[in-house]
């Protein structure tokens, strides 16, 4: 049986992999920890418990865990990419400052933590194509700031306290289930949404930017396959590589147009986020992750497009399906 406390469980990945922990735990307690303001609403209120667990205040993390006999904490609490460049202060409260509150929990309560890690955690002097598992991390974003004292911090409090820390850099997580959240990689979920809708995209990325992604189905497995892998093949903790796709704005569209023949997009880029993908990796080499806990995509691109879109199409355009 698992008891396992969700902070930010009402976020972009956290709605969804509540429930996807709900149905694989049925026996366990997976409560939905929250702010006041983000309060869980419909199937995820309804699944299970919920609670209002502020990152920035170790003492409610510490009752939560009590409460439920808490063993496994999934830590999302982030502001992403976009937006911790305007509140870089908040983002490092929460980005590391909650982090730390969230380990030294583990540590006195003895709870595996699960902390993700990002492409952001890579800069401009990463190599960018097939990126290695041990390379230079110098982002110069206070998102990839907060991710590599992240990736630095859990790995001390496994080899000093011996708390059971994991996590995997996620690459841009493509959801029909949340709308994006201020992240650089966003416009991949926008596009289709634009799509669905019939409506014309304005891409703020420029054609020829290529970065990682991957749909939120194999995102929410590889969160809970690292928890559950054998530690005695574990080599790395924090942050293994996964991958699924890497793409440009014309490969999306080129795919989407093949079910959506009359869909049109035009560039618009945003020199912020613009700037923010020119540093980060085009690819990732996951090699690691395949060895040490058999990591494996199921989405490609044509597959996650069919998908997404049946399933936006249910979502604005009911009426079809009948």
């Amino acid at each position: 049986m698992k008891n396992i406390l969700i902070i930010g469980a009402t976020g972009q990945i956290g709605s969804e992999l509540t429930m996807k922990l709900r149905s694989t735990y049925p026996n366990g307690e997976v409560v939905a920890g929250y702010i006041p303001g983000a309060e869980p609403k419909g199937e995820l209120l309804e699944s299970g418990p919920s609670e209002i667990v502020d990152i920035t205040n170790p003492q409610q993390i510490a009752e939560a865990v009590d409460k439920y006999k808490i063993d496994s904490i999934y830590n999302l609490a982030a502001v992403l990419s976009a937006v911790a460049e305007t509140k870089p202060q908040l983002a490092w409260k929460i980005g590391v400052g909650g982090l730390y509150n969230v380990l030294e929990v583990a540590r006195e309560k003895n709870c595996a933590v699960f902390t993700p890690s990002s492409i952001g955690s890579f800069g401009p002097g990463t190599p960018k194509v097939n990126t290695p598992q041990d390379t230079i991390q110098r982002p110069t974003t206070m998102y990839g700031v907060t991710k590599v004292t992240g990736e630095l911090l859990s790995d001390y409090y496994f080899k000093r306290f011996g708390v059971d820390t994991r996590s995997v850099r996620f690459p841009g997580l493509i959801s029909y289930v949340t709308p994006p959240g201020g992240g650089t990689t966003d416009y991949a979920v926008d596009i289709y949404y634009a799509a669905a809708k019939g409506e014309k995209f304005y891409c703020p990325i420029k054609p020829g930017t290529f970065m990682d992604m991957m749909y939120m189905p194999d995102a929410l497995r590889a969160a809970i396959e690292i928890m559950e892998a054998d530690p005695s093949r574990l080599i790395h903790r924090n942050s293994f590589n996964i991958a699924s796709m890497s793409f440009d704005p014309e490969m999306i569209v080129a795919e989407i147009k093949n079910a959506v023949p009359d869909f049109c997009m035009e560039y618009k880029p945003d020199p912020l986020r613009q700037a923010i993908a020119d540093s980060w990796p085009d690819s990732l080499d996951d090699s690691c992750a395949r060895s040490e806990w058999d990591w494996k995509p199921e989405y490609d691109l044509k597959g996650m497009t069919a998908d997404m879109l049946k399933h936006l199409y249910l979502k604005f355009k009911p009426e079809n399906t009948k």
